[in-house]
């Protein structure tokens, strides 16, 4: 059975999927400005569109056909780097609460060592079942999985790397961490 998508309808899914990853990355800043402040959340915004465009730029380099299910893909990504990256800010957060007169750089460094192995572990798990649905999945899941795994590879580096540096550049406030 073959189904055919004209070019009408198939700028508009991209229209409104595109519409949707907008609309995902601005909740999600306006989630971590709530939950924590506004550093973290520039940061983890800055990462996730990071994320987005290399995976975006990887796929056009390549020459890889760009669909819904790439669309779908990336929000996937969004939410998997998001996840990652709130799980290192949390312990940034928590270690500022617990050592209030650590150098910025030190605790930052820690808390990313505290998260290390959590991270690697949950993306190479990750990567173990996205591979396997790469390989034996067949065609039609392909361009999604293989999406998903420049994304968790990218992801995980974006959340330890590039996050953390940013809150690093624009400081933290710690008055809000005596209680």
């Amino acid at each position: 059975r073959t189904e055919i998508v004209g070019p009408k309808v198939s700028s508009e899914l991209i229209q409104k999927g595109v519409l949707a990853i907008i609309t995902a990355v601005s909740l999600m800043l306006f989630y971590i400005w709530i939950r924590f402040e506004w550093q973290f959340s520039l940061g983890a915004v800055l990462a996730l569109i990071h994320d987005v465009l290399i995976t975006i730029g990887l796929f056009s380099f390549f020459g890889i056909e760009f669909n819904l299910s790439i669309i779908a893909a990336l929000l996937t990504i969004i939410g998997y780097s998001m996840n990652d990256t709130v799980v290192v800010y949390d312990r940034i957060r928590e270690n500022l609460r617990k050592y209030k007169q650590m150098d910025l750089f030190e605790l930052i460094n820690n808390s990313l060592n505290n998260t290390l192995s959590r991270t690697t572990l949950t993306s190479v798990t990750t990567l173990l079942a996205l591979f396997s649905l790469y390989f034996l999945g067949g065609e039609v899941i392909r361009g999604f999985t293989l999406a998903m795994i420049i994304g968790v590879f990218i992801g995980t580096y974006s959340s330890i790397f590039i996050a953390s540096q940013i809150i690093l550049f624009l400081g933290i406030k710690r008055d809000w961490s005596k209680n």
